[in-house]
């Protein structure tokens, strides 16, 4: 981020404090079996990953990567990165149009859901968010256990519907579905979020101020 950037993430932090912008598990290398499906789902939706992320910066909203360690218990998130970005991966030109920037935010899960025996509550409570912006891969996996989990810690969940991916459309809009009915989630496009908007939403209540 260069200065200038710095100085007006700075200046929009105050008018969009209590969003974070979480992305699931989008260092992937997509190496495993039947994940074909999957992967040009993920081609097509990680450009507007790719420009919410943007946007997050822009406005001083904290972006965090909860990322699967794949089962590397000696690894960490740099070596994760190095890793799904290695020639010839499915995942690879995934993995480089969303990698992470110095001042982003990592969490490294074992398991679906980004709550589980990791340290992210503690920081979204550091960093004082309540709404939570999610995307990622797959939906009606990693993300949406990441939101049921959420959702049952009382933050406001959004997952925008052009920003997530699942083997099948069917499966992804299932998993909308069930974020939208049974979460609250509002699943409007990435491109119909505004940080500023999303800052008003109330914790406790859930109930939208826009």
């Amino acid at each position: 981020m260069t200065q200038a950037k710095r100085k007006r993430a700075t200046r929009s932090s105050s008018k969009t404090r209590g969003v974070a912008l979480v992305l699931v598990d989008v260092i992937n290398a997509f190496d495993f079996p039947g994940a074909a499906p999957l992967v040009k789902a993920a081609h097509k939706v990680a450009p507007n990953i790719h420009r919410t992320a943007e946007r997050a910066r822009e406005c001083g909203v904290p972006v965090i990567y909860v990322n699967d360690n794949f089962g590397r218990w000696r690894s960490d998130f740099k070596a994760t990165v190095s890793a799904c970005t290695a020639p010839d991966l499915p995942g690879r030109l995934v993995c480089e149009l969303l990698r992470p920037h110095p001042d982003d935010y990592f969490v490294l899960k074992p398991q679906h859901s980004g709550f589980y025996s990791t340290t992210l509550d503690l920081m979204l409570k550091h960093l004082g968010a309540h709404v939570l912006v999610l995307t990622g891969f797959a939906a009606n996996l990693c993300l949406l256990f990441t939101a049921n989990d959420a959702h049952m810690r009382g933050y406001r969940v959004v997952a925008p519907s052009d920003c997530t991916a699942a083997n099948s459309s069917a499966l992804t809009r299932g998993a909308l579905d069930h974020l939208k009915s049974a979460l609250s989630a509002d699943i409007r496009p990435s491109s119909q979020l505004s940080f500023p908007q999303l800052s008003k939403i109330s914790r406790r209540s859930g109930a939208q101020s826009f």
